[in-house]
């Protein structure tokens, strides 16, 4: 089958030898204090800041999902409250999630500013110019939720203080591990706080990433592919060229085909199932979710027929779980599968 569900997503091809090194080459039974492991974490943090482009003065951690640095960032980075304007079901979650922690109080006594950078959910996204806005409005700290953009697009680390994003979407690597990223800045406000009393307080992380040790048994296998994939993967200035070049196509693609699909072959296929894309405004359209809405009905059919053609879409979500289909465009996914899922559509 040919995966474009956006998350978890296709993995690397290549991943298969490199799970397979990790066991012949006993990488996997490394005690995570031990010589060999932490010349893995080295390499990984190193490639890291090399390959996306990671000022020198961040730092980097490897945790275990997105939702961990949700808590992380309630817990170790937020003094009063944080705020969060979200156009999605993931921005709501984390919301949701932070609040449980550190209720809400005045707005004007955030400390924390919290943006979901692409919202996984309806395939939108926040621009860097917009986040530079916020950066100009909002003096406190801000943390970003990169998860399904983060090494798809360039970003430019500047604009926030903590960025993180689950390896399971754009790195092209199984799920259970994300990449935590934070500014000085950040590591300034953890140390005022001075949060110590959890197994995932940032503090009790630096000070073990600081070592390039890890602060508890590791995904260890989820970090050595992690590097043999940032060993391969070109620079992010490169990935992100692609990455919009394709996004660009998809949207050619969607606006071109009208209200429906079946209408582009001669003589059509079928009558057409009407769709549209779901977000009509360019400017904050996903690069690297593509979302397209129909009836539930006209969902439903082209899932199914999509399916028994060998291609699996992403189901809808949250409020647009049963009037969508989210189609990855991550750099995992290769131009012979996206010619194929565009012939497909033609043939609907």
């Amino acid at each position: 089958m040919i995966t474009f569900y956006p998350g978890p997503s296709k993995v690397y091809p290549q991943e298969a030898d490199y799970a397979a090194e990790a066991i012949q080459q006993g990488i996997v039974s490394l005690n995570h204090r031990s010589a060999g492991f932490m010349d893995i974490v080295n390499q990984t943090v190193r490639l890291l800041h090399e390959k996306l482009a990671v000022p020198a003065d961040y730092h980097i951690a490897l945790v275990s999902s997105a939702t961990e640095c949700w808590e992380i960032v309630a817990q170790s980075l937020t003094k009063t409250s944080s705020l969060h304007p979200y156009s999605g079901a993931f921005g709501k979650k984390w919301a949701e999630y932070a609040y449980r922690i550190k209720p809400p109080v005045s707005l004007n006594e955030a400390d924390v500013l919290c943006i979901v950078q692409n919202e996984t959910s309806n395939g939108t996204q926040v621009s860097m110019e917009t986040l530079a806005q916020f950066r100009q409005d909002f003096s406190a700290l801000i943390a970003v939720d990169a998860v399904s953009s983060m090494a798809g697009i360039w970003l430019d680390w500047s604009l926030a203080d903590v960025w993180f994003a689950s390896v399971q979407k754009c790195f092209g690597l199984p799920a259970g591990l994300a990449v935590l990223i934070y500014s000085p800045a950040a590591l300034k406000r953890a140390e005022q706080i001075g949060e110590n009393a959890h197994y995932n307080s940032l503090l009790f992380i630096h000070e073990n990433f600081a070592k390039f040790q890890t602060p508890y048994t590791p995904n260890g296998l989820g970090i050595y592919m992690l590097m043999r994939v940032l060993q391969q993967v070109p620079p992010i200035a490169v990935v992100d060229k692609l990455t919009k070049k394709r996004a660009s196509d998809w949207y050619s693609f969607f606006a071109e085909s009208g209200p429906g699909f079946g209408l582009l072959s001669d003589p059509p296929a079928r009558a057409g199932a009407a769709v549209n894309l779901l977000i009509n405004d360019p400017a904050i359209r996903s690069d690297t979710v593509i979302a397209v809405e129909g009836s539930e009905n006209s969902i439903k059919d082209i899932k199914q027929a999509a399916y028994q053609a060998g291609i699996i879409l992403g189901n809808g979500y949250g409020d647009w779980k049963n009037t969508t289909v989210r189609i990855a465009n991550f750099p995992a996914i290769s131009d012979d599968e996206i010619g194929t899922l565009m012939a497909f559509l033609r043939s609907y």
